[in-house]
């Protein structure tokens, strides 16, 4: 599945390895990632998109806030735990 910006991906390599994010951009292979509590929006952490899988649901970014995206994040976490354990 393609990376865009919006989508729900989980880190697959680094300190953050297994913990979820939200694409809030894309740049010549490389994805900016923010989750609102450790990457805030105003400062999102670059990723190379290898080290990034998709987890197949996307978002509207658009009037987005650190807030809102903690929450949105932890409502797919909590909505989808099973799945969450079994792929880590």
């Amino acid at each position: 599945m393609e990376i865009v910006k919006g989508s729900l991906v989980r880190a697959c390599a680094g300190r953050d390895k297994g913990s979820l994010f939200v694409a809030v951009g894309v740049h010549d292979g490389l994805v900016f990632i923010c989750d609102g509590r450790t990457r805030k929006l105003e400062k999102p952490k670059r990723k190379n998109r290898k080290h990034i899988s998709p987890v197949h649901v996307t978002i509207s970014t658009e009037g987005l806030t650190n807030k809102k995206l903690r929450k949105l994040i932890s409502q797919y976490m909590t909505r989808s735990d099973c799945q969450l354990t079994e792929d880590l």
